[in-house]
């Protein structure tokens, strides 16, 4: 599968030009549904969530992308699936839950577009409610340094180091009744909420074990073993 077959190489380019490491690997179920959900600074962030995660994501991109010659048809190829932004989408949601429902991995970014370095804007529902609806377990993850690589409205990316955490996995209770846009928008609070938490935990990476994302898989990082940092 093209997945498989490019990510070493996505791997090694973004441990060579951005220093890829990554934190709580294990909180990522090894098998079974999964909904990954970031906070969002650059269009470098799929390939390097996809990059440090233990398992094979599959994520929602605008929909405009795939609207680009041959470009689209290497998106769909490489797990990605069209969202437009423009309001609900209703097809989006039902192609996301297929994907739950027959025990993948999803990625999305529920604040729904790019923002600065360390700033978490404003999360749109529509994650809360495929997290209820797909009945899986919730992951926060959080990216550091990706909106310094390739920052919106810069034309190449440049060298920076980037951390990507994933945080325990969050309980997401079955909403229902006649508050359930209610029910939505309070887990996608939590989550927006479990993400600040692992943003504002990474002055504690020395002391957390991380692990530097290694083309075979991931690999634990001898500077952060006896506390250096540099």
């Amino acid at each position: 599968m093209l997945y498989a077959f490019l990510k070493p190489l996505a791997v090694a380019v973004m441990r060579l030009l951005f220093g890829l490491h990554g934190r709580g690997m294990e909180h990522v179920p090894s098998t079974g549904p999964v909904l990954l959900v970031a906070n969002h600074t650059s269009v470098l962030d799929p390939p390097l969530v996809g990059g440090a995660s233990p398992r094979q994501l599959s994520f929602l991109a605008k929909a405009e992308l795939f609207e680009v010659p041959l470009f689209g048809g290497f998106l769909r190829r490489l797990g990605a699936r069209p969202l437009r932004r423009e309001g609900p989408d209703a097809g989006a949601l039902r192609t996301a839950l297929r994907v739950l429902r027959a025990g993948g991995a999803l990625l999305v970014f529920p604040e729904g577009t790019r923002g600065e370095e360390g700033v978490l804007g404003p999360a749109k529902p529509g994650a809360g409610m495929l997290a209820v609806l797909g009945r899986a377990p919730v992951v926060p993850v959080y990216i550091s340094g990706s909106g310094r690589a390739w920052p919106r409205g810069r034309k190449l990316p440049r060298p920076a180091s980037v951390t990507v955490t994933f945080g325990p996995p969050l309980a997401v209770a079955a909403g229902g009744g006649a508050r359930r846009k209610d029910d939505y928008e309070a887990v996608t609070r939590d989550m927006m909420a479990a993400i600040a938490s692992l943003r504002d935990s990474e002055p504690m990476k020395k002391q957390s074990s991380s692990r530097r994302v290694g083309v075979g898989g991931a690999q634990t990082s001898p500077k952060y073993m006896d506390g250096r940092d540099g």
